[in-house]
């Protein structure tokens, strides 16, 4: 989610953990209530997902250990930089994200924050644990393609 060809796009945050760690299923775009002051941090990119993840409770879907540090020009106007927010999905997507997670081994992670319009969002992902032997064939896949870019690097000079 980097910028398009007019600029809609800014990545704020990536969660790489979210993609090591988890098959990623399916994917939502959410926004999130902010106070203003949140909002100002995030722009100026003081937005952190790494040990985020969402939880829904009572219909409502909300994103817990997502930290937004303090504006630094919002002196009493800041709120707790770990406080849990409420994100913004249409109800059919929250009761198909419920139903997935009543699963065994299905969870909602985080996977971006980005500004798109000048409104925050988020992306998250329905997500499968990995065990470990799918962590090691990623891995080794991923070393691979970097041998044969290397080689093929070599070879083009």
């Amino acid at each position: 989610m980097s910028k398009d060809s007019n600029g809609a796009f800014k990545l704020v945050a990536n969660n790489k953990k979210a993609y090591h760690e988890f098959f990623i299923e399916e994917k939502y775009e959410a926004g999130i209530s902010l106070s203003g002051t949140e909002i100002k941090s995030i722009r100026m990119g003081r937005c952190s997902i790494k040990e985020a993840y969402i939880e829904i409770n009572k219909g409502e879907a909300y994103i817990i250990g997502m930290n937004i540090s303090p504006y630094e020009k919002g002196n009493i106007f800041n709120k707790d930089p770990m406080r849990t927010r409420k994100l913004l999905l249409h109800k059919q997507e929250i009761n198909k994200l419920l139903g997935a997670t009543s699963e065994k081994g299905y969870t909602i992670m985080p996977l971006q924050v980005y500004l798109k319009n000048s409104l925050c969002k988020v992306e998250i992902g329905l997500a499968k644990g990995k065990k470990l032997y799918d962590k090691r064939e990623d891995m080794q896949k991923k070393d691979m393609r970097r041998e044969l870019e290397r080689e093929f690097k070599v070879k083009n000079l």
